[in-house]
Protein backbone atom coordinates (compact mmCIF):
# COMPACT_ATOMS: atom_id res chain seq x y z
CA UNK A 1 0.00 0.00 0.00
CA UNK A 2 1.39 3.57 -0.94
CA UNK A 3 2.16 5.83 2.21
CA UNK A 4 1.21 9.51 2.19
CA UNK A 5 4.71 10.47 1.07
CA UNK A 6 4.59 8.39 -2.14
CA UNK A 7 0.79 9.70 -2.99
CA UNK A 8 2.25 12.53 -2.52
CA UNK A 9 5.01 12.60 -4.85
CA UNK A 10 3.61 10.51 -7.76
CA UNK A 11 0.54 13.71 -7.44
CA UNK A 12 3.91 16.39 -8.27
CA UNK A 13 5.57 13.70 -10.64
CA UNK A 14 5.87 15.21 -14.22
CA UNK A 15 5.04 13.15 -16.75
CA UNK A 16 7.86 12.12 -19.14
CA UNK A 17 5.98 9.51 -21.56
CA UNK A 18 2.75 9.53 -23.05
CA UNK A 19 0.17 6.93 -22.12
CA UNK A 20 -0.37 4.10 -24.74
CA UNK A 21 -3.01 3.83 -26.79
CA UNK A 22 -4.46 0.74 -28.20
CA UNK A 23 -5.67 1.44 -31.86
CA UNK A 24 -9.31 -0.30 -32.63
CA UNK A 25 -9.40 -3.06 -35.56
CA UNK A 26 -11.36 -0.47 -37.92
CA UNK A 27 -8.63 1.93 -37.26
CA UNK A 28 -5.72 -0.19 -37.76
CA UNK A 29 -7.60 -1.22 -41.17
CA UNK A 30 -8.41 2.74 -41.95
CA UNK A 31 -4.73 3.61 -41.73
CA UNK A 32 -3.31 0.68 -43.58
CA UNK A 33 -6.11 2.21 -46.85
CA UNK A 34 -4.36 5.40 -45.93
CA UNK A 35 -1.52 4.26 -46.89
CA UNK A 36 -2.35 1.84 -49.58
CA UNK A 37 -4.06 5.17 -51.58
CA UNK A 38 -1.36 7.22 -50.76
CA UNK A 39 1.21 4.99 -52.05
CA UNK A 40 -0.34 4.28 -55.13
CA UNK A 41 -1.10 1.48 -54.72
CA UNK A 42 -5.09 1.92 -55.11
CA UNK A 43 -5.22 4.84 -57.99
CA UNK A 44 -7.81 7.05 -58.30
CA UNK A 45 -10.69 5.52 -59.50
CA UNK A 46 -9.92 2.41 -58.81
CA UNK A 47 -12.87 0.27 -56.91
CA UNK A 48 -12.07 -1.54 -53.93
CA UNK A 49 -14.13 -4.67 -52.57
CA UNK A 50 -14.85 -5.55 -49.56
CA UNK A 51 -13.92 -9.58 -50.09
CA UNK A 52 -11.09 -8.58 -52.02
CA UNK A 53 -9.67 -6.38 -49.16
CA UNK A 54 -10.65 -8.98 -46.79
CA UNK A 55 -8.94 -11.54 -48.26
CA UNK A 56 -6.06 -9.24 -48.37
CA UNK A 57 -5.71 -8.23 -45.07
CA UNK A 58 -7.09 -11.47 -43.42
CA UNK A 59 -9.76 -9.55 -41.43
CA UNK A 60 -14.00 -9.87 -41.03
CA UNK A 61 -16.09 -8.11 -42.88
CA UNK A 62 -17.89 -5.89 -40.06
CA UNK A 63 -14.38 -3.98 -39.12
CA UNK A 64 -13.48 -3.79 -42.80
CA UNK A 65 -16.61 -1.50 -43.11
CA UNK A 66 -16.60 0.57 -40.35
CA UNK A 67 -12.78 1.56 -41.42
CA UNK A 68 -13.93 1.78 -45.12
CA UNK A 69 -16.84 4.03 -44.40
CA UNK A 70 -14.59 6.05 -42.66
CA UNK A 71 -12.49 6.87 -45.75
CA UNK A 72 -16.28 7.79 -47.52
CA UNK A 73 -16.63 10.13 -44.50
CA UNK A 74 -13.29 11.72 -45.18
CA UNK A 75 -13.46 11.96 -48.97
CA UNK A 76 -11.33 9.71 -50.15
CA UNK A 77 -13.54 6.95 -50.80
CA UNK A 78 -16.87 7.42 -52.80
CA UNK A 79 -20.07 5.50 -53.44
CA UNK A 80 -21.33 4.84 -56.30
CA UNK A 81 -24.91 3.26 -56.27
CA UNK A 82 -25.08 -0.45 -57.41
CA UNK A 83 -21.41 0.10 -58.33
CA UNK A 84 -19.11 -0.07 -55.05
CA UNK A 85 -16.83 2.38 -53.48
CA UNK A 86 -13.77 3.91 -55.76
CA UNK A 87 -10.94 5.62 -54.91
CA UNK A 88 -11.63 9.09 -55.36
CA UNK A 89 -10.60 11.13 -58.74
CA UNK A 90 -9.07 14.53 -57.88
CA UNK A 91 -9.94 17.23 -60.62
CA UNK A 92 -8.49 20.54 -60.71
CA UNK A 93 -11.12 21.84 -58.73
CA UNK A 94 -10.91 19.47 -56.25
CA UNK A 95 -6.97 19.89 -56.13
CA UNK A 96 -7.32 24.03 -55.91
CA UNK A 97 -10.19 22.98 -52.78
CA UNK A 98 -7.58 20.49 -50.85
CA UNK A 99 -4.98 23.34 -50.53
CA UNK A 100 -7.11 25.82 -49.48
CA UNK A 101 -7.93 23.31 -46.88
CA UNK A 102 -3.93 22.32 -46.58
CA UNK A 103 -3.33 26.25 -45.99
CA UNK A 104 -5.19 26.89 -43.63
CA UNK A 105 -4.18 23.83 -41.50
CA UNK A 106 0.02 24.72 -41.91
CA UNK A 107 -0.54 27.89 -41.13
CA UNK A 108 -2.52 27.23 -38.04
CA UNK A 109 -0.03 24.73 -37.48
CA UNK A 110 2.81 27.26 -37.65
CA UNK A 111 0.90 29.68 -35.02
CA UNK A 112 0.79 27.32 -32.52
CA UNK A 113 4.54 25.97 -33.37
CA UNK A 114 5.86 29.48 -32.34
CA UNK A 115 3.64 30.31 -29.71
CA UNK A 116 4.65 27.48 -27.89
CA UNK A 117 8.35 27.95 -28.62
CA UNK A 118 9.53 24.82 -27.99
CA UNK A 119 13.39 24.12 -29.15
CA UNK A 120 12.48 20.27 -30.15
CA UNK A 121 10.18 21.84 -32.61
CA UNK A 122 12.86 23.78 -34.16
CA UNK A 123 15.25 20.50 -34.24
CA UNK A 124 12.77 18.42 -35.06
CA UNK A 125 11.95 20.79 -38.61
CA UNK A 126 15.39 21.58 -39.05
CA UNK A 127 16.27 17.50 -39.35
CA UNK A 128 12.96 17.33 -41.87
CA UNK A 129 14.67 19.81 -43.89
CA UNK A 130 18.33 18.27 -43.34
CA UNK A 131 16.63 14.70 -44.55
CA UNK A 132 15.63 16.59 -47.34
CA UNK A 133 18.94 17.93 -48.75
CA UNK A 134 20.28 14.47 -48.69
CA UNK A 135 18.29 14.09 -51.72
CA UNK A 136 19.29 17.34 -52.98
CA UNK A 137 20.93 15.64 -56.46
CA UNK A 138 17.36 14.10 -57.27
CA UNK A 139 14.57 16.89 -57.22
CA UNK A 140 12.42 15.10 -58.45
CA UNK A 141 12.89 11.70 -56.82
CA UNK A 142 10.26 9.59 -54.90
CA UNK A 143 12.76 10.09 -51.63
CA UNK A 144 12.94 13.89 -51.53
CA UNK A 145 8.68 14.42 -52.48
CA UNK A 146 8.88 12.01 -48.75
CA UNK A 147 11.41 13.83 -46.83
CA UNK A 148 8.90 17.03 -48.26
CA UNK A 149 5.98 15.35 -46.67
CA UNK A 150 7.72 14.68 -43.63
CA UNK A 151 8.48 18.26 -43.31
CA UNK A 152 4.96 19.51 -43.31
CA UNK A 153 3.72 16.26 -41.21
CA UNK A 154 6.79 17.23 -38.40
CA UNK A 155 5.23 20.65 -38.69
CA UNK A 156 1.36 19.71 -38.04
CA UNK A 157 2.46 17.00 -35.40
CA UNK A 158 4.17 19.69 -32.95
CA UNK A 159 1.21 22.04 -33.15
CA UNK A 160 -0.10 20.11 -30.54
CA UNK A 161 -3.75 19.46 -31.84
CA UNK A 162 -5.27 16.75 -32.33
CA UNK A 163 -8.02 18.34 -34.44
CA UNK A 164 -4.96 19.92 -36.70
CA UNK A 165 -3.29 16.50 -37.60
CA UNK A 166 -6.93 14.86 -38.44
CA UNK A 167 -7.73 17.10 -40.65
CA UNK A 168 -4.01 16.97 -42.07
CA UNK A 169 -3.70 12.84 -41.92
CA UNK A 170 -6.47 13.04 -44.80
CA UNK A 171 -5.14 16.06 -46.54
CA UNK A 172 -1.57 14.38 -46.63
CA UNK A 173 -3.05 11.46 -48.74
CA UNK A 174 -4.86 13.25 -50.99
CA UNK A 175 -1.42 15.52 -51.74
CA UNK A 176 0.55 12.14 -52.10
CA UNK A 177 -1.37 11.32 -55.14
CA UNK A 178 -1.15 14.62 -56.07
CA UNK A 179 2.76 14.28 -56.12
CA UNK A 180 3.65 12.09 -58.17
CA UNK A 181 2.16 14.65 -61.01
CA UNK A 182 4.27 17.14 -59.63
CA UNK A 183 7.15 15.24 -60.11
CA UNK A 184 9.74 16.31 -62.67
CA UNK A 185 8.58 20.18 -61.97
CA UNK A 186 11.45 20.96 -59.99
CA UNK A 187 14.97 22.22 -61.70
CA UNK A 188 16.72 22.56 -58.74
CA UNK A 189 16.77 20.49 -55.37
CA UNK A 190 18.83 23.60 -53.54
CA UNK A 191 15.81 26.09 -54.11
CA UNK A 192 13.05 23.59 -53.03
CA UNK A 193 14.66 22.74 -49.70
CA UNK A 194 15.84 26.41 -48.75
CA UNK A 195 12.27 26.98 -49.12
CA UNK A 196 12.08 25.13 -46.73
CA UNK A 197 15.13 26.05 -44.58
CA UNK A 198 13.26 29.72 -44.52
CA UNK A 199 10.37 28.28 -42.97
CA UNK A 200 12.32 26.67 -40.48
CA UNK A 201 14.23 29.65 -39.77
CA UNK A 202 11.37 32.20 -39.24
CA UNK A 203 9.84 29.43 -37.13
CA UNK A 204 12.85 29.60 -34.99
CA UNK A 205 13.07 33.58 -34.82
CA UNK A 206 9.62 33.55 -33.39
CA UNK A 207 8.21 35.31 -36.77
CA UNK A 208 4.52 34.80 -37.41
CA UNK A 209 4.38 37.48 -39.93
CA UNK A 210 7.57 36.20 -42.02
CA UNK A 211 6.47 32.70 -41.45
CA UNK A 212 3.16 32.85 -42.92
CA UNK A 213 3.93 34.54 -45.95
CA UNK A 214 6.53 32.07 -46.61
CA UNK A 215 3.87 29.03 -46.13
CA UNK A 216 1.54 31.05 -48.77
CA UNK A 217 4.28 31.91 -51.09
CA UNK A 218 5.47 27.97 -50.85
CA UNK A 219 1.72 26.74 -51.17
CA UNK A 220 1.34 29.02 -54.49
CA UNK A 221 4.10 27.42 -56.36
CA UNK A 222 3.14 24.07 -55.51
CA UNK A 223 -0.46 24.66 -56.86
CA UNK A 224 1.11 25.85 -59.83
CA UNK A 225 3.04 23.29 -60.39
CA UNK A 226 -0.24 21.15 -60.29
CA UNK A 227 -2.79 22.98 -62.19
CA UNK A 228 -0.70 26.02 -63.74
CA UNK A 229 -3.04 28.63 -62.62
CA UNK A 230 -1.35 30.75 -59.12
CA UNK A 231 -1.44 33.31 -61.27
CA UNK A 232 -5.01 34.12 -61.96
CA UNK A 233 -6.17 37.08 -61.02
CA UNK A 234 -9.55 35.55 -59.62
CA UNK A 235 -7.47 33.25 -57.11
CA UNK A 236 -6.40 34.48 -53.93
CA UNK A 237 -3.53 33.37 -51.83
CA UNK A 238 -5.51 31.57 -49.55
CA UNK A 239 -6.91 29.11 -52.57
CA UNK A 240 -3.75 28.88 -54.49
CA UNK A 241 -1.66 27.63 -51.46
CA UNK A 242 0.23 24.68 -50.98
Amino acid sequence: MATDGHRGKSAGRRRVLEPIEQESTPAIIARKLHDAIANGNFPSGSQLTEAGLAADLGVSRGPLREAMQRLTAEGLLVSHRNRGLFVVSMDDDDIRDMYVARTAVERAAIEQVIAHADPEAVEALGEAVAQMRRHIDDPNGADMAEADMRFHQTLVDHARSQRLSRLHSTILVETRMCLRAMRGTYSSGKERTDEHQALVDAIAAGDAAAADVLMIEHMRDGLHRLVGDADRDDVSPAEVAL
